[in-house]
């Protein structure tokens, strides 16, 4: 029998990073699409931000893109958002969006715009000191489109160097969290393309290199829990991007495409002690055609319900159906966890924080949706790439 008591107090510690770039406008590569009362500065992101902290209780980190949230004092940010009840996180690097980066950044064949994109990833680690934050996200999106572009493994050894650098500059207690893409921009080949090369590339460099998987960076039918299950069980496993896709990376609200293959990386979390370590639970999603903030407290909400089921397997009754080779029961005991509604225990545990048990409800209600409509008039909204 699972202990009900206990699934409630590991929820209650439960924690959802929301990326500051979901708050502002997204859309195609054919159109974004605006809304009324987007945030137009950081500092706005951050009251969104704090939006959903407040009504979920589970959102008390906001991360940041740099140069999209750059600002003049990041001292100042961070006593921003803690005046209004959530605290900066990750630092997420952007080498993707310069003209010099066409060829790549910093697995450029050029000498320059590889500096140019090392002393970018500085620039953020010395942001992450002055915001006390612990994570520096990167992400590349180098590689080619055609045979013989350039020479893939003069590549991989322009990575390491790279990365060897941004690694020796971390602090005490920051981490470097490489992420992986199998495909594009680039089409023919991709410097960080799979788990397997990430993993690589932070095994050598130390224990403050981890990887970041995020859901929607796999070819379709790859079994996602399985690469979680060995991260955590070699100890590189440093956090999630949460999203869903139909396709690729959609980067749609996390659960709605495929609820259940949440729920079964959420159970190898749980098996593998990753829900009690330092694994950095983080949104990643483009909120195109939804309003911003219910879709972000949607969101948490869905990643709330996979755990909750996934806390409820009963493991006792898995280990022994598995250890007399039951398929079957071994099966019905997932199946019964992840068909259970969960809901009901959740709407407790809010109210046991005290905090309004439907958090949708609840920010419907509080009238932010339309203060932030007639209050940002003017200025120029956030979005992507802005």
């Amino acid at each position: 029998m699972t202990d009900l008591a206990a699934v409630k107090a590991a929820l209650k510690t439960q924690a959802v990073e929301t990326p500051s770039w979901a708050y502002g406008n997204s859309g195609t590569r054919f159109k974004v699409f605006a809304q009324e009362g987007v945030p137009r500065t950081p500092q706005e992101k951050l009251d969104d931000a704090a939006q959903v902290h407040l009504f979920t209780g589970a959102a008390p980190t906001v991360a940041l893109h740099i140069p999209w949230d750059k600002v003049e004092d990041y001292s100042a940010l961070a006593k921003h958002a803690e005046d209004r009840g959530v605290m900066l996180g990750a630092i997420n690097s952007n080498t993707f969006q310069d003209d010099a980066y066409k060829l790549g950044s910093i697995c450029h064949p050029d000498a320059a715009v590889r500096r140019k994109a090392l002393d970018h990833l500085l620039e953020c680690v010395d942001i992450m000191d002055a915001t006390g934050s612990a994570d520096l996200k990167l992400w590349f999106a180098d590689g080619t489109n055609y045979p013989g572009q350039d020479d893939l493994r003069a590549r991989q050894d322009r990575l390491a160097e790279g990365l060897s650098a941004v690694y020796e500059r971390l602090g005490d207690g920051q981490r470097m969290l490489l992420e992986y893409k199998f495909f594009e921009p680039a089409f023919y080949s991709t410097d960080v393309p799979d788990w397997g090369t990430a993993y690589a590339h932070c095994l050598k460099l130390g224990p403050k290199a981890q990887v970041v998987v995020d859901t929607g960076h796999h070819a379709p039918g790859t079994n996602i829990e399985f690469i979680v299950a060995t991260l955590l069980r070699e100890g590189k496993l440093g956090g999630f991007d949460f999203n869903s896709r139909f396709y690729a990376d959609d980067d749609l609200m996390v659960g709605a495409a495929d609820p259940f293959q949440l729920f079964r990386i959420m159970y190898e979390v749980v098996r593998g002690g990753g829900f009690t370590s330092d694994v950095a639970f983080m949104l990643d999603q483009c909120h195109n055609i939804e309003a911003k903030i219910p879709a972000i407290i949607r969101s948490v909400m869905n990643v709330q319900e996979a755990t909750a089921k996934a806390l409820l397997v009963d493991r006792s009754a898995l280990a022994a159906a598995q250890a007399s080779g039951d398929v079957l029961e071994a099966n019905a005991v997932v199946m019964d966890a992840y068909n259970t509604d969960v809901r009901p225990l959740l709407r407790e545990v809010r109210e046991e924080t005290g905090l309004h048990p439907d958090p949708i409800a609840a920010y419907r209600a509080s009238g932010w949706a339309q203060k932030i409509v007639a209050s940002r008039v003017g200025g120029e909204q956030a979005g992507w790439g802005a």
